[in-house]
């Protein structure tokens, strides 16, 4: 049996610089109609960065959504033509100055499909070079270092509670445990 929902209407009631609002209506397996309320959202990337000592380097920021302070791996939006590797390699120089010498795609995830198109690709830098930090006008970022260790356990004890950055450690663990 096909579940798929077909796409009577659509009606765009919000557009932003970082996402826009639409409406749709569909019809359902059932033969019936319903609303679906999406979030348009041009993708991000976001990026493991694993020292040579195999640390992570995270940012601590607050974000007003969840009215927190979040420890995050370094991420950001793609920008309209930017192919998510160059988006990759900018926005790690910007939010923490690093230049990786080896930057390797690792997958790529949505982040929540229920009312978001919002796409996420992860990458892995490595071999990394040190350089001056440079936000965006408004982004306020402290840039930590934890040992692999350690963010597993604040994984684990409820501190690190960001989805991609969960996802990107995982992947980075499994990454070093296959190097070992």
């Amino acid at each position: 049996m096909i579940f798929e929902e077909k796409t009577m209407k659509s009606d765009k009631l919000y557009e932003g610089k970082i996402l826009n609002l639409r409406v749709d209506t569909v019809e359902i397996p059932d033969k019936k109609y319903s609303k679906r309320e999406i979030i348009e959202h041009p993708g991000g990337v976001a990026i493991v960065t694993l020292t040579d000592d195999n640390s992570i380097i995270l940012v601590k920021q607050y974000r007003k959504a969840v009215e927190k302070f979040l420890l995050e791996i370094p991420a950001g939006k793609l920008e309209v033509n930017e192919e998510p590797r160059e988006t990759a390699v900018r926005e790690l120089k910007e939010e923490t100055g690093l230049e990786a010498q080896k930057i390797e795609y690792i997958t790529e995830f949505y982040t929540s499909p229920g009312f978001c198109n919002e796409k996420i690709y992860l990458f892995l830098a490595t071999d990394l070079m040190e350089g001056e930090p440079n936000p965006d006008t408004g982004e306020f970022i402290e840039i930590v270092k934890y040992s692999m260790d350690e963010v597993v356990k604040m994984v684990d004890r409820g501190e690190i509670i960001d989805s991609k950055t969960i996802i990107g450690i995982n992947f980075a663990k499994k990454y070093l445990d296959k190097k070992q």
